[in-house]
Order: C-alpha cells, then structure tokens, then sequence
C-alpha cells in the first residue's frame, strides 16, 4: 500500500496577479534571498518571464518619456558609442541573441552559488579572455581552427563542470552573502555599460545606466527563480524591445 504526499509549492510556481508578483518580487529586491533551485524551464517560469517584462516594459516606457521630456528641454546627452552604429539584420541579431547569451553568461550564470555553474563560468570567462585578448589563438588562415578549438575547448570543460557537480547544492558561504553579490553584480552590469560613452562627468553618466541597473535586478530574479534560460529570455526581450524604441524615435536614447 503506497502513501501518496504532495510537494510544497514555491512562490516563484504559484500563479500570482501582476500586482501581487510586483509585491513579491519588491520584497526580493529589498533583501535577495537565494533558492534551493530555480524552477527550471516550464509553464512557471513562463508566465514568470512575462511578468518580469510586464514590468521591465512599464520602467523602459517611463525612461523613455522621461529622457524625451529632458532633451526637448535643452539637456543634450552625452555621446553614445551606438548612436552612429547602422542597425543591420546582423547587428540586431548581436544585440538581441548574441548580447544577452554572454551577458548572462558573465554576470549571472553563477548567481545560482552552485559549484558547477560556479566553476563553468570561471572556465567561459578565462575561454573568453584567451581567444579575444591574447595572440595564442590568432591565425592568418582564412578559417581560424585555432579559435575554434579553443572555443569548442571551452565549452566542453563547462558543460563537463556543470554536469559533473549537478547535485552540489548552493555553497552556504554564497547563500549567506547572497544579498551583498547580487546588489554587487547588478551594479558592476550597470556600470560596465559606461563603456558605451566616450566622454563626460561622471555625475552625467551615473544616470545614464539606471536603466541597466533596474533590468540587471530583473535578469537576476529571473535567473535565481527560474534558471539561466529564463533570464536569458527575458534579456533578448529587453534588448529587442530597446532596438524597437530606437527604430521608432530614430536616435540611440539612454537604454
């Protein structure tokens, strides 16, 4: 005779109201809080995503009116490295598939404080930093197989990482200082977008990645509540609508 039990359902897989869903995830920002584990792919982290859009479209759409407001008002902004880029098939595809997949790598593939996504990420970046800023795997060839390999290298030692260490559970080091991290890295994404203009007081170009501060708190709920994908989803999301606000005012705003 079997005894049937039920598993306790997660906030992060209750369908909540939007108004509620903002609630929960204020109270998440004002103290990040790390999960056993993400929900994975599935119908939650589904409706989570687009909740997380909802919201992220609503803080883009207000700073857009507001940087429009400020510029017919005289207030001329700083040089962007992108105002004179041509938004090519292929430069969208960058910017919308491309951009998100190694941001998220980056910054918050780890954010999980497990072992493997840990170390995969330490293997990606130091893959990265070899083949784009060492000569080790510069080539004349018209195929460069040096690269390649390196980067098949890479992504074979990560992938190895993480399915070897699956079951390692968060490390309580990283849980306990989660909130530090998170509020950390989310800043350090924000500000790394300061590369993006060429000049300019620094008092003038804090305010410019506010926007990026507010989506990288969103990437990293998403990340740590529902999985890498969904953050990387939610990116594209963000990155595509970004192009679809500068292909309909004609100019670069802050974004």
């Amino acid at each position: 005779m079997s005894m049937s039990h039920s598993t306790p359902i997660t906030p992060a897989e209750t369908v909540l109201p939007l108004p509620a869903f903002a609630r929960e995830l204020t109270v998440f920002l004002r103290r990040p809080t790390l999960p056993e584990r993400a929900t994975g792919i599935g119908l939650p982290a589904m409706r989570g995503v687009l909740r997380l859009y909802a919201i992220d479209f609503v803080a883009m759409s207000c700073l857009t009116m507001l940087a429009i407001a400020v510029f017919l008002a005289g207030f001329e902004f700083p040089e962007n490295s992108l105002s004179g880029m041509e938004l090519t098939p292929g430069w969208i595809a960058v910017v919308v598939l491309g951009a998100p997949l190694i941001e998220e790598t980056l910054f918050r593939s780890w954010l999980s404080g497990r072992p493997g996504h840990i170390l995969a990420a330490i293997i990606i970046a130091v893959g990265l930093f070899v083949t784009t800023q060492t000569g080790l795997t510069r080539s004349d060839a018209s195929v460069n197989w040096l690269a390649i390999g390196a980067g098949t290298a890479t992504v074979a030692a990560a992938i190895f990482a993480i399915v070897t260490l699956r079951h390692r559970p968060p490390l309580t080091w990283f849980a306990w200082a989660f909130p530090a991290i998170f509020w950390l890295v989310t800043a350090l994404f924000a500000v790394v977008h300061l590369t993006n203009y060429d000049e300019g007081a620094l008092y003038i170009l804090l305010p410019m990645v506010v926007p990026q501060l507010i989506a990288g708190s969103l990437f990293g709920y998403a990340r740590v509540t529902y999985g890498f994908v969904s953050a990387v989803a939610l990116h594209a999301l963000h990155n595509g609508t970004a192009i679809l606000i500068v292909l309909l005012f004609g100019e670069v705003l802050p974004a």
